[in-house]
């Protein structure tokens, strides 16, 4: 693991969405545990920490072969888990430390932001108009587009094609396992900024650069600027 983290050496930063921007790990786990419980579903939301970071849509499919829910409309279940995240995270929308004092000093280096979320584009979009950060974001791309989610590196590639920037000179802000795959893989620099309601998993420390939070890793860019 690299320990200097050099801003000069790229031209765009790109988040990932939960548990980087907005603490919504557990209101995640609060809306599904409710959704699948009205299913008759009886998980628990430890349940959950198997498919952190994967799209919801694969999430419900796992859930549905696992607990044999026999759910014939998973679109339906996917309706619902989202219209009671974006009701959570209107009644949350708090940001993470270091946020807003990150996403404002890269935009005052003149650096490219974008946004390579699992979440669907209208949770997306709750989000970003609930934390009132919107206008850091040069691009905002939600990987419900691609025919993959993470760990595949589809959603982060199309992120730098459309803000013009080569992967390599990309650097990539998560929280997951999963995420810190997706990232490397599109042969990007990848931060690990754990989420803290994960279990503890040695294999994160696959990524580039691993911080507590992100005002740990807003001093570290200044120091070496």
């Amino acid at each position: 693991m690299e320990t200097e983290l050099k801003l000069s050496e790229y031209e765009a930063v790109i988040f990932d969405m939960d548990g980087v921007l907005i603490d919504s790990e557990p209101l995640w786990k609060v809306a599904m545990e409710k959704v699948f419980s009205d299913l008759g579903c009886k998980l628990a939301k430890s349940d959950f920490q198997k498919t952190v970071g994967l799209r919801i849509d694969e999430v419900i499919s796992y859930w549905n072969k696992d607990q044999n829910l026999g759910v014939k409309d998973e679109n339906i279940v996917e309706d619902d888990i989202i219209n009671r995240m974006i009701e959570l995270v209107s009644d949350h929308p708090t940001p993470l430390n270091g946020v807003n004092e990150t996403l404002a000093f890269l935009k005052s280096k003149h650096l490219k932001i974008g946004l390579a979320t699992s979440s669907p584009n209208r949770l997306l979009q709750a989000v970003l108009s609930g934390l009132k950060i919107e206008q850091y974001f040069d691009v905002a791309h939600s990987a419900e587009f691609e025919s993959f989610g993470k760990p595949h590196p589809a959603v982060y590639i199309e992120t730098a094609i459309q803000l013009g920037i080569h992967p390599n000179k990309c650097l990539v802000i998560e929280d997951s396992l999963n995420g810190v795959i997706s990232g490397l893989a599109a042969k990007m620099k990848v931060v690990c900024i754990p989420e803290k309601t994960h279990l503890k998993e040695p294999r994160l420390s696959v990524a580039d650069y691993m911080f507590e939070d992100m005002a740990l890793m807003l001093h570290a860019i200044q120091k070496s600027c």
